[in-house]
């Protein structure tokens, strides 16, 4: 797809990215080192059905940053690890001790379908793998480097890994909106803020380039979580393919709660502002700006 070609929804413009990225992931699982019942539930977890939407935020931040002009790297091998994290972490997000859902992605979860044990496995197996792909297969070693840093970081203690442990209440977190935004800017936000970062360092972007995808991924991120939240307050789970209200009802943190009309008020200015980040000269943006859109316009 062109930069100036207009996707009419969230699928035809991921689908490009996604299946890349499907092919790719493929080839960085297809090791005869890894024991076969690993290999296989590894397999069912990453190249299930899914928008890849990550990825596809490496993918097109790297073609944003780079303007027009041959890329500093390819950035599908960090479109890859990105993805293989965020199924990782879907994994153990499922798993009975957090958030006991025996349905992502239309199908049995990986713990229902090959039972705990192996699903902590598999989750620890894709974590590791991902920062393996970048180490292996980034030809330039201080940009694999600045990559991995990235990506642990939205991952991490202090980005992904926080947000889970404020939304199972571990830890305290303000009332009302602020602690929404906490849990959401670092459950969801954070790994979509190192999508871009990482895309935008594959693309060559400068630092006012990098500032304006970190701005514009953190944004995407917080807008996104809002209309899941939407979705699942509306949505059966023939649509969504995991289980709806589930974390309503467990009391969970979500922009539901503050009105339909509130919260898509809330994620049209996170839209707005991340559509703004991008106008900076030499950022050719326009599919990110689509998806950014699209995104908050979806229906699944």
């Amino acid at each position: 797809m062109s930069e100036t070609a207009a996707a009419g929804t969230i699928g035809e413009l991921l689908r490009g990215p996604a299946e890349a990225v499907a092919s790719a992931i493929e080839a960085a699982l297809d090791d005869p080192a890894v024991p076969p019942p690993l290999a296989e539930a590894m397999r069912y977890v990453a190249l299930g059905a899914g928008k890849r939407l990550r990825p596809a935020l490496v993918l097109l931040s790297a073609r944003a940053a780079a303007g027009g002009r041959p890329p500093r790297a390819d950035p599908l091998p960090a479109a890859v690890a990105v993805e293989l994290v965020h199924c990782y972490s879907l994994v153990h997000d499922d798993l009975p001790a957090m958030d006991d859902d025996d349905l992502r992605r239309g199908r049995p979860t990986c713990h229902v379908r090959y039972g705990d044990a192996m699903a902590i496995l598999v989750g620890d197996a894709l974590l590791t793998r991902a920062f393996e792909v970048l180490a292996r297969d980034c030809p330039e070693k201080a940009l694999a480097a600045d990559l991995a840093a990235e990506l642990a970081a939205g991952a991490g203690p202090a980005g992904m890994i926080a947000g889970q442990v404020a939304d199972m209440a571990l830890c305290d977190v303000p009332d009302g909106e602020d602690g929404r935004r906490y849990i959401h800017l670092r459950k969801t936000a954070a790994l979509c803020r190192a999508a871009a970062r990482m895309g935008a360092l594959c693309g060559g972007a400068d630092d006012d380039a990098l500032a304006a995808l970190s701005e514009f991924g953190e944004c995407l991120g917080l807008a996104y979580q809002i209309a899941d939240d939407l979705l699942d307050a509306s949505h059966p789970a023939s649509v969504l393919g995991k289980t709806p209200g589930k974390d309503a009802r467990a009391g969970k943190r979500t922009y539901a709660e503050v009105g339909a009309c509130a919260a898509r008020e809330r994620a049209g200015a996170l839209t707005g502002r991340a559509c703004a980040a991008l106008d900076r000269p030499g950022l050719r943006a326009g599919q990110l700006r689509q998806l950014a859109v699209l995104l908050t316009r979806r229906d699944r």
